[in-house]
């Protein structure tokens, strides 16, 4: 039986160049058999999510939409693949959610991010590594601009109290977490990244 391969995760705020460089691994020849995949993905929950980003949709509602999303995500294509002993890199996974929806719930839970912890607790995979992509969130919105993106995620304020929840997320499980600045050179950032991939695999 293979031993179980190694899951990856990618995180950050808008911006901070984390899709840039899951781009750059999946066309690096070091990683050709490693499977690539992101929330919210897909599928066609993954489109409600979507959907659901850009709408004025219930903030619980949208909660709920990327937790079926990643509960899909995890048994038709996570744990399937490690099981395999397949590694496994994901542009955003339960990290986004905690960070990103503990924003949009904070006026509804006094500690809304443990709160969507303990939603997932039990079920959801955890990562061998999570890479976290800190960048000041007003370089972050510029770049958003320059590409022409604007919503609700985007908003300095908000990617703000984003990236704080991000650091908390790190300060709590540092052995799983490692944080790099993304306010430089793309090619010293992939780096950095395939560094720390190919050191736990």
């Amino acid at each position: 039986m293979s031993a179980k391969g190694k899951f990856i995760t990618l995180e950050g705020i808008d911006g901070s160049g984390k899709s840039t460089i899951a781009k750059l691994l999946a066309s690096n020849l070091d990683f050709s058999d490693f499977v690539f995949t992101r929330e919210p993905t897909e599928t066609w929950i993954g489109e409600a999510v979507n959907r659901a980003i850009h709408s004025d949709t219930d903030s619980i509602a949208e909660l709920l939409l990327f937790t079926a999303d990643h509960a899909e995500h995890i048994s038709k294509l996570l744990k399937p693949s490690l099981d395999e002993g397949k590694n496994v890199i994901s542009d955003r996974y339960s990290g986004s959610r905690y960070a990103y929806q503990g924003m949009t719930l904070a006026d509804k839970f006094e500690d809304p991010m443990q709160w969507i912890q303990d939603i997932h607790s039990g079920w959801s995979l955890d990562p061998d590594l999570t890479i976290l992509f800190d960048i000041d969130p007003a370089i972050a919105v510029e770049r958003c601009g320059n590409r022409g993106e604007k919503t609700k995620f985007e908003k300095i304020s908000f990617l703000e109290g984003v990236r704080e929840n991000y650091l908390r997320l790190a300060n709590e499980n540092p052995a799983k977490f490692s944080v790099i600045n993304t306010n430089r050179p793309v090619d010293e950032i992939e780096s950095d990244v395939v560094e720390l991939i190919l050191s736990i695999i």
